[in-house]
C-alpha cells in the first residue's frame, strides 16, 4: 500500500477547501486566504487548488494573472498602491511618488531589500474625488500630499 505524506501546504488548502467549498466558485476565495498568508500564490498551492477543486491549472493561473492584488511572486511585507489614474495625475500625484520612492528607498515594481514594503501602481482605487490616493495593503488613504505620505509610511516603520 502506498502512502503518501502530504505537506503543510496541501492540508491548507485542503482546509480552506473543505470550509470554502470546492468548486470554481471557491477559487478566488482560496486565492485570497493563500495570498493573505503567503504574501503570494507558490506554483505547487496553484497545482493543488487545481486538483482540488477539479480545475486547469491553467484556470487557476488565469485569475491569478488578471487580478493585480494576487501575485506568484512574494512582494514587501506592506503592499503600497499608489492610484495612477488621470485624476491623480492631475492632483499631484507626481510629487507624491517622488516623495514615497525617496522614503523607503525603492522604485514602483521593486521591493525594499529588507522586504518590508513593495510599491506599485494601481489602475484605480475608485476615489477620483479624493485623489491623489494610495493604498497600504487594505486600508486606503485619500486627499494626500508628499508630506502625509511620507508621514504615514513612516508609521508604518
Amino acid at each position: 500500500m502506498l502512502v503518501v505524506e502530504k505537506n503543510a501546504l496541501t492540508e491548507e488548502i485542503e482546509g480552506l477547501v473543505e470550509k470554502l467549498g470546492n468548486d470554481r466558485s471557491a477559487l478566488l476565495k482560496i486565492l485570497h486566504e493563500i495570498q493573505k498568508k503567503h504574501r503570494h500564490i507558490p506554483d505547487f498551492a496553484q497545482q493543488e487548488i487545481a486538483r482540488l477543486l477539479d480545475i486547469h491549472p491553467v484556470e487557476v493561473y488565469s485569475v491569478i494573472s488578471f487580478y493585480a492584488f494576487l501575485n506568484t511572486e512574494p512582494k514587501g511585507r506592506n503592499l503600497v498602491r499608489v492610484c495612477q489614474t488621470i485624476t491623480c495625475d492631475m492632483l499631484g500625484k507626481k510629487a507624491l511618488c517622488d516623495a514615497i520612492t525617496r522614503e523607503i528607498g525603492c522604485n514602483f515594481g521593486e521591493s525594499t531589500k529588507d522586504h518590508k514594503f513593495h510599491l506599485e501602481y494601481a489602475n484605480c482605487l475608485g476615489l477620483c474625488d479624493e485623489g491623489p490616493a494610495m493604498a497600504v495593503n487594505e486600508k486606503v488613504y485619500t486627499k494626500l500630499t508628499p508630506e502625509k505620505a511620507v508621514a504615514i509610511l513612516n508609521d508604518i516603520k
